[in-house]
């Protein structure tokens, strides 16, 4: 199956250079228009309903962070940016970006890759973007040690909006490991990246969810984000 595209970036060259990467033979892959803005952006996308967009950060008339919340409602958006402040990753993570890849850090496969991977609710993330997520959760470890006070206060969603509430590992009973983990999950990471972010084997990964699931009394994963974020209340 064909998959389609909406690339928003407000250089025309990396715009001809992605729809160049994303419509050669062989990736399945579609450009069905482009955006200079991310006004643009958002009427192209309530046209043509893409499978994913492509969203830079930085743009004029209304910047990426703006239209991300609006176009996260119709269709998966994967950030595509030069911009890797760690400020400017986790909000676009908390605004309902599905992945975040920095230029320079992914080849022309990885971004095919990635397309497909968003579409299917797969998060994925450059370097620079994962060490933006592990900061904060290495951060809020420190934190429940008594080191420091968390980079930020909020937990990411996936309905597009940040959430107000911090998430009580106490409340769960869950160890502080299980907390971090818990928090990848919620960021939309598989088993492996969690493993990777966490330097943790993914059998061990897999120990930790089954004792998450347990205490949360969740069966899945959206389940257990749910209970999480208080989305439902703990029983």
């Amino acid at each position: 199956m064909t998959l389609t595209v909406v690339v928003a970036d407000d250089n025309p060259v990396v715009r001809a250079g992605l729809r160049a990467l994303l419509d050669a033979a062989g990736t399945g892959i579609r450009v069905v228009a482009e955006a200079p803005d991310g006004r643009a952006a958002m009427d192209e996308t309530r046209r043509h309903r893409p499978d994913v967009v492509l969203l830079d950060v930085r743009m004029p008339v209304v910047d990426g962070l703006t239209a991300l919340p609006h176009l996260a409602r119709v269709a998966p958006v994967l950030m595509l940016t030069y911009s890797g402040e760690s400020e400017v990753v986790q909000e676009a993570l908390r605004l309902g970006a599905g992945g975040y890849l920095v230029h320079g850090e992914f080849t022309a496969e990885e971004l095919v890759t990635a397309v497909r991977d968003v579409r299917a609710g797969r998060a994925r993330l450059t370097p620079t973007a994962a060490n933006a997520l592990l900061g904060v959760v290495r951060n809020r470890g420190a934190t429940a040690h008594g080191y420091g006070k968390p980079i930020v206060s909020t937990s990411l969603r996936f309905d597009g909006t940040p959430s107000q509430m911090q998430p009580d590992v106490a409340r769960f009973g869950l160890s502080v490991r299980e907390g971090e983990v818990m928090d990848l999950i919620a960021s939309g990471l598989n088993n492996r990246q969690i493993a990777d972010t966490c330097f943790i084997s993914e059998k061990t990964v897999k120990n930790h969810i089954n004792r998450i699931f347990a205490k949360l009394r969740a069966t899945s994963r959206s389940e257990a984000i749910a209970a999480w974020l208080g989305t439902r209340a703990a029983s």
